[in-house]
């Protein structure tokens, strides 16, 4: 069974490092939290003492931290996975970064003769959590082949989007653009019946069951009127972040975004407001606005 090392063990990176252990794989795992890193041995994995170290004697490692930046250090840096990985061994990058930070990495990690496949994830912690997330990869066909395997613990759908490093992340900002769209319409759709006197629940069902119905409307409708503003695994920052990469990928391209710029300014006004909190937060600004609440 193959060794694997997973560095980044917030609540999307130690939910897929744990179906990783419950799939028969060796998990060493990294973490700059202690509890983190206590989570995962009492799941049977292993700690380990820096990101470097993760890719002792590992067939894979998946990376799934915040920014590009993080992303270069625990590949390049000083104690970073160049230093400690086998050749021929693979890097997953699971985590949402620049195109540019991606293909950045394509020469170092060439040099020390290791692969990279380049796979930011969709489906938040639900889907972390259950083993079902959507992985969008790009690395050349015999290294995608090679490692169905691990990417299968985590994932369920799992699509080749090209041979090019890079591409994996362009498919993710674009994605993301829709997703982040799609929450503020929620958020105002449902303030929009609130205000208007419809209860919370005749909302829920109706929009639930009409044409754009999806897990999507079901979950964030849900947390809404929950009144679910924290701790659900959809943080506002990862959001706002990623967005943010969208808005960039669209200004290099030459794209109009209306509707993501408008969205992109939502999430803006959210995380100022609600930093702590997540995504769903948002609807309490248009709430304070409208003078209502969602609620069942």
């Amino acid at each position: 069974m193959k060794r694997v090392g997973f560095v980044g063990l917030g609540d999307m990176g130690m939910a897929m490092a744990l179906n990783l252990i419950k799939e028969g794989f060796e998990v060493r795992g990294y973490d700059l939290r202690e509890e983190r890193l206590d989570m995962l041995e009492k799941a049977g994995g292993h700690r380990a003492a820096s990101a470097g170290a993760t890719g002792e004697k590992a067939d894979a490692v998946f990376i799934m931290v915040m920014t590009g930046q993080q992303a270069w250090d625990v590949v390049c840096g000083e104690d970073g996975l160049l230093k400690t990985m086998p050749s021929g061994s693979t890097i997953i990058l699971t985590a949402t970064i620049k195109p540019a930070e991606a293909r950045a990495l394509v020469a170092p990690v060439a040099d020390a003769g290791i692969h990279l496949i380049d796979s930011p994830v969709s489906g938040g912690k639900g889907g972390a959590d259950s083993g079902t997330l959507t992985l969008m990869s790009a690395s050349p066909q015999p290294v995608f082949q090679a490692n169905q395997d691990v990417m299968q613990a985590v994932g369920e759908k799992i699509f080749h989007v090209g041979e090019d490093i890079g591409i994996g992340q362009t498919v993710k900002a674009s994605l993301q653009a829709l997703i982040g769209s799609t929450f503020t319409a929620i958020f105002e759709s449902l303030v929009l019946g609130s205000k208007a006197g419809v209860d919370g629940k005749v909302l829920h069902e109706v929009f639930t069951a009409s044409g754009v119905g999806s897990p999507l409307l079901a979950n964030c409708s849900k947390l809404i009127m929950d009144r679910a503003f924290k701790g659900t695994g959809s943080q506002i920052g990862t959001m706002y972040k990623d967005m943010g990469i969208s808005m960039d990928m669209a200004k290099e391209n030459g794209c109009a975004m209306f509707t993501a710029a408008a969205a992109y300014e939502l999430f803006r006004s959210g995380i100022s407001l609600f930093p702590e909190e997540d995504n769903w937060s948002i609807v309490k600004l248009l709430e304070q606005i409208a003078d209502t609440e969602v609620r069942w």
